[in-house]
């Protein structure tokens, strides 16, 4: 039997990057784990409506440095970054550390495995029918350029007695392909007759090279050097030079 492992741990070191980045030392690391959950749960529950992919935690031995990854930044920055000011005043007193915010924004978010499970979860809670909200997902993760999308939602479906299971795929998910960039996010549809859960797998492409891909910054984005041309042919100075007669005799 294929065993349900998370996508994400399984392909930890190889294709993907952990989302908490620091060193443990054995005496701390419970107390840094419970904290980072902590951070996590709160910037989930604070800004659920800004659309949040990820949240990275790095750590010095004095510092936190959280960079959340959303895909309506705007809504988490304010007017004059007033509410980012005031997220990390609310996260300073949870933790009781000093605390560097950073807002990252999801260029694709319907790439986002995690946004599209929200995304299902929040039309299942409007009383939209389970079929169509999962289709219409499938259908913008295909058109963004996802390579193949998987989604699974369980419960209590369209108000019935029974709980099942449905799952539509499209494309293709290789679970068992290590190479493979495959995202996954899980959800919960708080509706009338009860809890649904939602899973979504989406395969983004292999990637053939080794190692972890690197994260672009604004500092890599540097405008490239232009390209100097070859100079012209003789041929072509010729047919430059009369080009530029007949235009002057004309």
């Amino acid at each position: 039997m294929g065993q349900k492992v998370n996508p994400i741990g399984l392909r930890l070191g190889i294709n993907k990057n952990w989302e908490s980045r620091w060193f443990p030392n054995i005496s701390r690391m419970p107390a840094n784990v419970a904290e980072d959950n902590k951070i996590r749960k709160f910037v989930k529950k604070e800004l659920y409506y800004a659309g949040i992919a990820q949240t990275i935690i790095e750590r010095t031995t004095k510092k936190v440095r959280v960079t959340i990854v959303a895909a309506r930044p705007g809504i988490i920055i304010g007017k004059k970054g007033a509410d980012v000011e005031k997220l990390k005043n609310n996260l300073k007193a949870l933790v009781g550390k000093d605390i560097a915010v950073n807002i990252k924004e999801e260029r694709k978010p319907f790439l986002s495995a995690q946004l599209a499970a929200e995304n299902i979860g929040q039309q299942l809670e409007r009383r939209v029918a389970f079929r169509r909200a999962m289709k219409r997902v499938m259908q913008n993760a295909i058109k963004a350029g996802a390579k193949g999308i998987k989604v699974s939602v369980a419960g209590r479906l369209g108000g019935a007695e029974m709980a099942r299971t449905e799952w539509y795929l499209e494309g293709r998910v290789p679970l068992h392909t290590l190479r493979a960039r495959i995202d996954y996010g899980f959800a919960e549809g708080h509706t009338t007759y009860g809890c649904i859960g939602i899973k979504v797998w989406i395969f983004k492409g292999e990637v053939l090279a080794k190692g972890i891909p690197h994260e672009s910054t604004s500092e890599d984005k540097k405008p490239a050097a232009k390209r100097k041309r070859a100079p012209k042919k003789r041929g072509e100075q010729l047919c430059q030079c009369l080009k530029e007669q007949n235009t002057e005799s004309k």
